[in-house]
Parts: C-alpha cells; structure tokens; sequence
C-alpha cells in the first residue's frame, strides 16, 4: 500500500468546543476530528441543577447560580490553556425561563463567554439537527427530554419541520407527579401537538435520561452491544418496563451499568411521562441517540455537501488514516474484491468500505492484540450511521481478515446467519488482497478476482506472477473453499 508522508496527509481540524449549560447540567465538550463526525476528546459536567427551583420560586437558586459560575470559569481557562478559538456557549430552558435569568447569564458573559440564549423552539431544532446529523435520511420526531423542558420536532429531508417546546423537563417531573391527574395533564398537552402524532417514523429519543433507559432495556433484554447510541427499541416492550419503572426504586436502578445516581433517581418519572407519548405519538419504535443539542449546533454550521458526506466512513478515515489506513486505498480494495458479494442489501457497499480501511488499520497492531480489537473497534467504539447489523457484519469482516472463521457468539443476536457468512466472505476477501502484495495498489492494478460458477480465479499480469506463490495460493485456496468453489490462478500474457 502506498504510504502517504505527513506532510501529505489531511491536517486535523482545530479543536471545537459547545458549554451548554442546561437546566440540570453545565457540560463542557471539546471535539477534533472530521467536521461530519467530530471525535469527543473531553467531556465534563457539574450537576448545577439551575432549574431545581423554577416550579416552587421561578428563579435560580444562588447556590446553583455559584456552582455553575465555578464550572463555567473552570471551562474558560480550559478552553484559554488549550488555545481553542472555535466556542460556542448556549443556555436552555433554566436561563430562558428564570427571573433571575437575565442576570445569571450577564455574569456568564463577564467570564469571556457570552452566552446564546436559545428560545424553545431554537433548543428544539439544535437537538433535532443532532439526529439528523447522527441518523442520514431520518424520518419521525425527535423527543429531547431535559432538566427543565421537553422538545418535540418533526424531522424528515434533512430539515427540522415542526417543533414545539413543554415544561416537561426531569426537575418539573416530580412535583407535577405528586399532584392529582398527571397523566391527564400530559395527555392534554400532547394533544396541541397533532402534528407530532401524525408524523410516521420513530421516536429519536435524545438526553441523559433515555439513554439511563437504554441502559435498562439493553440490560433487561440481555443486548450484546454496549453503546446505547442507534438501540432501537419497540413500543411494546418500552411501554412494558415503562410500566415497570413507574414505581422501580432508584437504589436497585443505580446497580445496572450506564445508571447514574442522577438519572436513576429521574427514571421512574421519565417512564410516567413516557407512557402517554407512546398512546398519543403510536410511533413505529424508539431510537436512542447520544448526539443531541451540542452535536446539532456543530451539524448545522456545515454546508450542504459537508452533511451530506457519509458519518461512517467520515469517523472511520478519521480514525484510521493516522495509522496510515487511507479511504482511497480502502475503496481500491472494496473494488477488487466486488466480486464475491452475494447478498448486498443498500449500504453494504459502504460498510465494506469501512471494514477495509479498519483492517488495514488492524495491520498495524501488535498480531496479538488484533482479534481484540477487530472485536472491540467493530462492536464497542461508537460510530455514527451504523446500524446494529452493520456492526455485526463489520465485526465478521474484521475477524475474517485474521484468517478466521469462528465469530463471537453475541453477533448472531444482531444479524441473520446470511448476513454473517457475507460479512465473513468480505473478510477472507480483504485478506487476500492484503497478501497478494503487502496491499499496494500495484498489485490490486495488476490483477482482478472473478467468482464463477464452480471456481475463484485469481487473474495476474506477467508481470506480478511471482506473487502467486506461498500465502497467496493458501488464502486464495482458503476462500475458495469457503464458498464452496475450487481455487485457480490465471497468468495473463
């Protein structure tokens, strides 16, 4: 494979950073990488809660007040040390409906950080632009479920349509709970927004809260995967264990993996709310999502063509091309292993796009270490626009280029056995384009791999015949056999 010096390579973006400091948490995010999929490289927060009292005073209370000044000077000498030009300071649904609002958000911008108020309906669509960036061509109403509001958004063809903002944040929950008629109450809301209960698709569920309930259903439903962002969960069995969290106790909640204190204690009201959004919405399913309002402000800002480009290949080359794993080469490679698809279904061609610039990154690790990571990078590392069966297919891709034929037994919970025996076939396919010639695109450029009825035939040019020999004829021999077909080599005169 030809190898690029550094010079020559893409230069990183700089880094950006979003405090958005909401009504139950201040959060600093700094992020690098490729605009489509920026990489989070710090994430911290404070649970300020400037919301807690809205309900009861209508104002901030000054100890939430002073906490998140402390938190946001803390950011801004983070952000001063780092030398990070790119920052955007945004403030929610506390600041926005507080009396003492105005005031608080004045000593924020005295800390070098001038805030952005965003209105309801502005928090609303930033939160729906991060599913739109994290989910190409999605289709329902995203569901943002924060410390003080709840926003709703119809979204479809890449834009937000309607949106609406309602005071049913996480710290507004409890008291309206201990009041007689809450469901009702929240039926009746729900209802001003039609719109939303006419809009076909999903729920896109965004905020720390649902992804606590992602946490639990992953658990109660013995899921393989570990990363709640892109879990899709039916309505049957959301208003089962909503039914159940009603009246779970937060101590036993905590216990489960991806449960904060925090959340754990929300849950049981966020699964009250739940409930009436599933009998007035009657969506086609729940779909978790970790990029949210922060994501969205950074989605927003890119033109036409940047949203446009593909989030996986887009995180994955930001991934790979530093251990000298190159797109280019990696769809060189898709192309000459075309051949040997069987059963593609529309998106495939791009994850096997991605399980060859991985296992070309793989390459470069340590031969002991590479199932675990073919393992880990496949299933545990978060990547945008792969859905759970991609996963298993990359995951099958990647263990196929170690030479191997047995897959972790977790993979069947997320794909068919087709699916699985196609993404082993990719795998055995890119490890022989990795043998024929150390991967260079001489070697891809001189020859070609053709499936016929009964055999494999590798075709090489005079001029590279003596790469046939040892590994190649031995991993040529191996993948025919695996598709059943007998294994030749051609040298063309």
């Amino acid at each position: 494979m030809t190898r690029r010096t550094g010079s020559a390579r893409r230069q990183p973006r700089p880094p950006r950073a979003v405090i958005d400091i909401g009504s139950n948490t201040v959060r600093l995010v700094i992020y690098e990488g490729t605009a489509r999929a920026p990489e989070v490289v710090w994430n911290e927060k404070v649970a300020a809660r400037l919301g807690r009292d809205l309900s009861v005073t209508g104002r901030i209370p000054p100890e939430a007040e002073d906490e998140a000044l402390a938190a946001i000077a803390r950011y801004a000498l983070i952000i001063a040390d780092l030398g990070i030009e790119d920052v955007q300071t945004v403030a929610t649904a506390a600041a926005r409906d507080a009396d003492n609002g105005p005031e608080f958000l004045g000593k924020v911008a005295a800390l070098g950080l001038p805030p952005r108020l965003l209105s309801g309906e502005e928090e609303a669509c930033a939160s729906a632009m991060g599913a739109l960036g994290a989910f190409p061509g999605a289709h329902g109403v995203v569901v943002d479920l924060g410390g003080g509001s709840m926003e709703l958004v119809s979204i479809g063809d890449n834009a937000c349509h309607h949106a609406r903002s309602l005071p049913f944040g996480t710290l507004r929950l409890p008291a309206m709970r201990a009041t007689a008629g809450f469901e009702g109450r929240i039926h009746e809301a729900l209802k001003t927004v039609g719109w939303a209960a006419a809009h076909p698709g999903p729920l896109y569920m965004i905020g720390g809260t649902w992804r606590a309930l992602a946490a639990y259903a992953m658990r109660e439903l013995d899921y393989p995967l570990t990363d709640p962002h892109g879990f899709v969960l039916s309505v049957e069995d959301a208003d089962r264990m909503a039914r159940d969290l009603v009246d779970a106790d937060p101590e036993k909640l905590m216990q489960i993996g991806g449960i904060s204190e925090m959340r754990a204690g929300y849950l049981p009201d966020a699964a009250a709310l739940l409930r009436p959004l599933l009998a007035e919405f009657e969506p086609e399913a729940l779909v978790f999502s970790s990029w949210g309002i922060r994501e969205g402000l950074l989605y927003s800002r890119l033109d036409d063509l940047q949203q446009r480009r593909d989030p996986l290949l887009a995180g994955i080359s930001a991934f790979a091309a530093p251990r000298d794993a190159h797109v280019t080469d990696a769809t060189l490679v898709s192309a000459w292993t075309a051949d040997l698809v069987e059963n593609a279904q529309p998106g495939d061609e791009r994850v096997r796009i991605a399980a060859a610039q991985l296992a070309a990154a793989l390459r470069r690790v340590e031969p002991n270490l590479r199932l675990n990571h073919a393992v880990e990078w496949s299933l545990d590392k978060r990547w945008i626009g792969l859905d759970a069966r991609g996963r298993a297919m990359l995951c099958a891709a990647m263990v196929g280029t170690l030479g191997r034929l047995a897959l972790p037994d977790r993979l069947r919970v997320l794909a068919s056995d087709d699916d699985l025996r196609e993404g082993t076939t990719w795998g055995l396919g890119l490890r022989l384009a990795q043998r024929l010639g150390a991967g260079t695109r001489e070697s891809l450029a001189n020859s070609s791999l053709r499936r016929g009825a009964d055999t494999l035939v590798l075709h090489l040019d005079q001029s590279r015949a003596a790469l046939a020999a040892g590994p190649v004829e031995r991993e040529l021999a191996m993948l025919a056999d695996w598709l059943g077909l007998r294994a030749e080599v051609m040298i063309e005169q």
